[in-house]
């Protein structure tokens, strides 16, 4: 679902900051080699992403969600000298394609690759996170929340993306989706928490922005 019309939707990408080539290539390779490539994150949210990493600047950030890369390299844009970021994903067939294109965004030795249960990974990262961004598996939303919240400190900013799920969020659920029913309960607990400053964008399908108060 298109939120804003496609002309705008353009505007707004024109009147942004260039996606770098190495994310044009992994565009290109992801949509001839990669099922889904409509889960890319784009260049306008990329752009968006690489700024909110750039002003928080961030030691160490944690993705759970990595798919071919893309959002990884952004986030590391904004990482501090001798920062880290950590990205999770279930799937290990993409895990040549990641790494070909973290080591030529030039970030390549401050992201590390983590294949398997992102609920299961989480727990044994010794690590505080500056920044995290929640992209999986919709159904386990709250789960990565609960999870990742023992890792992060006052300050803190936690993305979650693809909150608004097609406009399925303000549309009459079926019971039967299990995927929106966790998103709206998610919604709800992020924007009453009390421990927590958010503020849900329009940007591409949902992101919602919090910090840790």
């Amino acid at each position: 679902m298109h939120f804003i019309s496609k002309v705008l939707e353009d505007y707004l990408a024109d009147h942004s900051q260039e996606e770098p080539e190495i994310l044009q290539e992994l565009t290109r390779e992801t949509h001839l080699k990669v099922i889904q490539p409509r889960m890319l994150t784009g260049r306008f949210q990329g752009r968006v992403l690489s700024l909110i990493s750039k002003i928080i600047n961030p030691k160490y950030i944690l993705e759970i969600g990595t798919y071919t890369g893309y959002s990884a390299i952004c986030l590391a844009e904004g990482l501090q000298e001798n920062g880290q970021l950590h990205t999770i994903d279930v799937n290990p067939e993409l895990h040549e394609i990641q790494r070909t294109y973290f080591d030529k965004s030039g970030n390549g030795e401050r992201i590390h690759q983590h294949v398997g249960d992102a609920l299961e990974i989480i727990p044994s990262l010794d690590l505080t996170f500056d920044l995290i961004f929640i992209d999986a598996e919709k159904k386990q939303y709250d789960n990565y929340f609960e999870a990742v919240w023992p890792k992060t400190r006052p300050g803190s900013v936690i993305l979650s993306d693809n909150v608004l799920w097609s406009g399925k969020v303000v549309e009459p659920l079926d019971e039967k989706d299990k995927a929106t029913k966790v998103l709206l309960d998610y919604n709800k607990k992020l924007s009453n928490h009390p421990k927590l400053d958010t503020v849900l964008l329009p940007i591409r399908d949902g992101l919602t922005l919090s910090r840790v108060k």
